[in-house]
C-alpha cells in the first residue's frame, strides 16, 4: 500500500477555540501550539481530550528513562512508516542524551539492535522488545528476559506501555495521512 500524500480529512483550523477547556489543555501541554496531530484529533473533542491526558502521562509521567522512551517512539515510527512521528521524536531523543548518529541508526532498527558499538546492552534489549511488539505483538521469552535483566518491573511495564501507545499513535498518523510539513 502506498502512503497518502496528505491528510485524508482536513485539519481543523489552527486557531480553533472550542471546546475551550480541551483546546487549552492541549495547548498547555504543547507549549501553546496545536500540532497537525492535535488538529486531526480535534474532529472529536472527547478523543482529543483523552488522548492528551493519556499521552501526556506517557510522555512526562513515567519512571522509565526518557531516552529509552524516545528510542521506543522513534523505532515504532520507523517500523510503521510514520515519518511524522519520527520527525517529532528524533530531536527529543537527541535532547534526552542520544547522539545524532544513534537517531539516524534507528532508521534501520534491526541493524541498530545488533550494533554493540553504538547501543549499550539495555538499549539493544529495548530495541528487541520494540521491534517484536511492533512487528508481531508477541515478544519472545528470551527478548523479554533480556530486558528484565536491566529494568525494574515498573520500568518494564512502562516501556511496554510506551511501545503500545506509540504503535497506536503511528497507526492513527498513517491511516489519516498525517505527514511532516
Amino acid at each position: 500500500m502506498s502512503p497518502t500524500t496528505g491528510p485524508r480529512i482536513p485539519y481543523v483550523p489552527a486557531d480553533i477555540a472550542e471546546p475551550a477547556e480541551v483546546v487549552a489543555a492541549i495547548r498547555a501541554r504543547r507549549g501553546g501550539e496545536l500540532l497537525a496531530l492535535d488538529r486531526m484529533l480535534m474532529h472529536s473533542p472527547p478523543l482529543a481530550a483523552g488522548w492528551n491526558t493519556f499521552l501526556g502521562a506517557v510522555r512526562n509521567g513515567l519512571l522509565v528513562d526518557r531516552r529509552l522512551r524516545e528510542l521506543a517512539m522513534c523505532t515504532v515510527a520507523v517500523l510503521n512508516g510514520a515519518e511524522y512521528e519520527y520527525v517529532q521524536h528524533a530531536p527529543l531523543y537527541i535532547a534526552a542524551g542520544a547522539s545524532a548518529q544513534q537517531a539516524q541508526a534507528l532508521r534501520d532498527p534491526d541493524a541498530a539492535r545488533a550494533d554493540a558499538a553504538l547501543f549499550d546492552a539495555l538499549e539493544r534489549a529495548a530495541l528487541g522488545l520494540v521491534i517484536e511488539m511492533t512487528r508481531h505483538v508477541a515478544v519472545a521469552d528470551a527478548t523479554f528476559a533480556e530486558l528484565r535483566r536491566h529494568l525494574s518491573e515498573r520500568e518494564t511495564v512502562e516501556l511496554v506501555a510506551v511501545t503500545a501507545a506509540y504503535n497506536m499513535v503511528s497507526r492513527f498518523l498513517v491511516a489519516t495521512g498525517i505527514h511532516p510539513n
